[in-house]
């Protein structure tokens, strides 16, 4: 069924759908009376010549300048024109369709004063598969104008598409999916630029991709566990929920529901464990706790009239608007949360790794978990490549949002760089999750070394692993294991195969 739009239920698991999954999109009938509402108030604006900022007016230094009504008209077409500035490599098709699926729910809340012809052939562009170039290059405030306006040269047929995965003229894929190019009228071209949707659309992704890979680090660290003979009483529930942090308790309860049944952790032989260990739910619960913040926020702008100005119909009238619903702060802050977050999973991980390797540590397992260790190095360089990945993410988890510099004249002084957030949160994600894939390569190894029986979300994870990355019995090149493990890790494989066997990880 396709993903309907009302401007006020889209969810981040929705947005993924559509982005990555490539399901349909539709407009609900209640948006489409809102926008043809909001449209109305627009043209009143005009015949009773009112002041509107990017109708009847120019934008950023500009807006006090006066458009007559036949500048008005052009002025659309010429807004995508101007903005259509940025560069490099373009988004990937994920994040264009997430970002331009965003900004068309924005359009459903039925306050921004666009025509419905332009959302409706927005939403056939979607749903004919033809993906717009769109350039990363953003302030995020005045929303993500450049590559907002980059995608938005295709309906007019012109800039550039991907279709049936190549890259084409706007034109010649419009054509393919028997489309025909539209003009913008007055107003179009800054509703539909005018908010921080390549952001909040990649945000979405990163929320959805995020769970999985903290659910999975969850997996991750329970094999360790029991591959170290983990004192167990650091997980109990007691002591979580005198704690009080809902994170932290639902992360303990996951590792005794992974570890159920093991006949490793019957024996406990120490009183306690290296903070890598037994702090793990006060650690990871804190990041879960993050993310549905993180999550709680994307959601609610996914579902805002994130524009400027709003047109607002009432019962006896109308109200126009002008504010800064565009401004991406309220996202980037929380994406830089998320991604410091998801880099304090790579730390603590790559120290769990080197407990795993390092014979003085790893309680009686072999040096690098090899046997022969000096003819063989074993799993000794991967734990350099975690603690380079690990480097690199702390160098990423620089903070951006801070990073405002002034634009437009200074008319502009404050904006959010909530752009370059979710490029740098992408890469912590990307990062950890091969740290993450290195631990499993390192515990699974382990395991078969010290041998018996996991607890029964452990064992399949393991299963899982071992079709595709064979026990270490002498020296191999490692690259190809820890890439066929990050992607079960990355497409939550390994989540998966766990969840069947023990329910829904929390």
């Amino acid at each position: 069924m396709p993903v309907k739009l009302n401007g006020d239920s889209l969810k981040a698991v929705d947005l993924v759908r559509v982005a990555r999954g490539m399901e349909k999109i539709e407009i609900s009938n209640e948006s489409k009376e809102k926008i043809r509402r909001s449209r109305e108030v627009v043209e009143e604006m005009f015949r009773k010549g009112e002041t509107a900022y990017g109708t009847t007016t120019g934008i950023g230094e500009l807006a006090s300048v006066l458009l007559t009504e036949e500048q008005a008209k052009e002025f659309s077409k010429y807004m995508i024109y101007s903005h259509a500035g940025g560069c490099g490599e373009p988004a990937s098709i994920e994040d264009s369709r997430a970002a331009i699926v965003s900004r068309i729910n924005v359009l459903c809340k039925g306050v921004s004063g666009v025509r419905l012809e332009v959302v409706e052939f927005l939403t056939e562009m979607i749903n004919r598969y033809v993906t717009p170039v769109m350039c990363k290059t953003s302030v995020g405030a005045c929303g993500d104008l450049a590559p907002l306006a980059q995608a938005m040269l295709v309906p007019m047929g012109e800039g550039e598409a991907f279709y049936n995965g190549k890259k084409m003229t706007g034109l010649a894929a419009l054509t393919a999916t028997e489309l025909k190019p539209i003009n913008y009228g007055i107003r179009d071209g800054l509703a539909v630029i005018n908010g921080s949707n390549l952001t909040t659309g990649m945000a979405s992704l990163e929320v959805y991709d995020s769970d999985i890979l903290i659910k999975t680090s969850e997996i991750a660290a329970a094999m360790t566990f029991e591959a170290l003979k983990a004192v167990t009483m650091a997980f109990d529930d007691e002591i979580l929920r005198l704690r009080g942090f809902t994170g932290g308790i639902a992360c303990a309860e996951n590792i005794r529901r992974l570890i159920e049944g093991s006949k490793i952790l019957v024996k406990q032989e120490r009183v306690q464990d290296a903070y890598s260990i037994r702090s793990t739910p006060q650690v990871v619960g804190t990041i879960k706790d993050s993310l549905n913040y993180t999550r709680k926020q994307v959601e609610i702008e996914l579902n805002a009239g994130a524009d400027n100005p709003l047109f607002v119909p009432k019962e006896n009238g109308y109200r126009y608007l002008a504010g800064a619903n565009f401004q991406g702060t309220p996202i980037a802050l929380p994406l830089e949360m998320l991604g410091t977050g998801v880099a304090i999973l790579s730390v603590i991980s790559e120290r769990r790794i080197n407990r795993l390797l390092n014979p003085n540590l790893n309680i009686g397992l072999p040096g690098f978990l090899i046997k022969g260790a000096g003819l063989y190095s074993g799993i000794m360089i991967p734990q350099y490549t975690a603690a380079s990945l690990v480097c690199e993410n702390r160098m990423l988890c620089t903070p951006t949002a801070i990073g405002s510099i002034p634009t437009a004249a200074d008319q502009e002084d404050f904006v959010s760089m909530g752009t370059n957030t979710a490029i740098k949160t992408r890469k912590i994600i990307n990062n950890t999750s091969y740290v993450i894939a290195i631990e499993f390569l390192a515990a699974a190894q382990a395991l078969d070394l010290r041998g018996g029986t996991p607890g029964k979300g452990v064992k399949a994870a393991y299963e899982l692993i071992r079709k595709y990355v064979k026990f270490l019995d002498k020296d191999r090149p490692l690259y190809p294991d820890i890439e066929a493990i990050a992607k079960l890790v990355r497409e939550g494989e390994i989540l998966k195969a766990v969840e069947k066997e023990i329910g829904e990880l929390k």
